[in-house]
């Protein structure tokens, strides 16, 4: 069993509704939907390209996927990461734009923010004391040879490649799409989203998901307003 904590917005955001219709799996609660066409792309072309994010369900991860130390309980997480949220005010990404990383289409912030990447790298540090230390199987699917050596140390000392100065903001869309069916894959997911990017998104929660067993589709576990202790604040 693995968990993570992720930013996802609240279940009932309308950007959270579109993406669950695209990926085709709502995180919360892991109802399955039919895959629809969009643009060009059939509902089976559709359904293909999002087969590896669908189990993921829609998020940014902040905290990568980790089992529990031996000496914490999944009890303790949630109480943990209730408490972060209740002390962090919430703030808004001011727009989101549809970019590809690696091949992958995903929703990255139009412009850098620091108060965003100071969010991540602080919600990597709170929940160390909860990750136990990977194993040499899980080191070795991270594929540590085609790492940049700050990305091994962060996997070394965090789990995880992809933090603090490495960190990027992403919420994932689809899997790899070779470059000559990326503009057919782009047109279907711009078709989707509507004007949904020329909205401010608020980080207003972080959310606790959870892979029951592996290479189970993840679920949202848990989901903790930012602010309760804090005013809110507008980036």
């Amino acid at each position: 069993m693995r968990y993570a904590i992720y930013f996802t917005p609240e279940q009932d955001d309308p950007l959270c509704r579109i993406a669950a219709g695209w990926l085709g799996r709502d995180a919360f609660g892991g109802a399955a939907s039919a895959a629809k066409a969009f643009g060009d792309l059939s509902a089976a072309e559709v359904a293909f390209h999002t087969a590896a994010a669908r189990r993921y369900g829609f998020h940014a991860t902040l905290k990568a996927p980790f089992r529990l130390a031996g000496d914490t309980t999944q009890k303790a997480l949630t109480d943990a990461v209730a408490a972060f949220a209740a002390a962090n005010a919430p703030f808004d990404i001011p727009r989101l734009k549809l970019a590809q990383i690696d091949s992958f289409f995903a929703l990255v912030p139009a412009e850098p923010l620091p108060e965003l990447q100071t969010f991540a790298g602080d919600v990597v540090s709170a929940f160390e004391p909860f990750r136990a230390p990977l194993t040499d199987a899980e080191i070795a699917r991270r594929n540590p040879e085609a790492l940049s050596p700050q990305e091994c140390r962060h996997l070394s000392q965090w789990g995880y490649p992809y933090v603090f100065d490495s960190f990027r903001f992403h919420m994932t869309l689809t899997g790899r799409v070779a470059t000559d069916e990326a503009p057919r894959v782009r047109a279907a997911i711009e078709q989707c989203l509507g004007n949904e990017l020329d909205k401010p998104v608020p980080v207003a929660g972080l959310a606790i998901f959870i892979e029951p067993t592996a290479g189970a589709p993840f679920e949202a576990l848990s989901y903790h307003e930012l602010g309760t202790q804090a005013e809110r604040k507008t980036a």
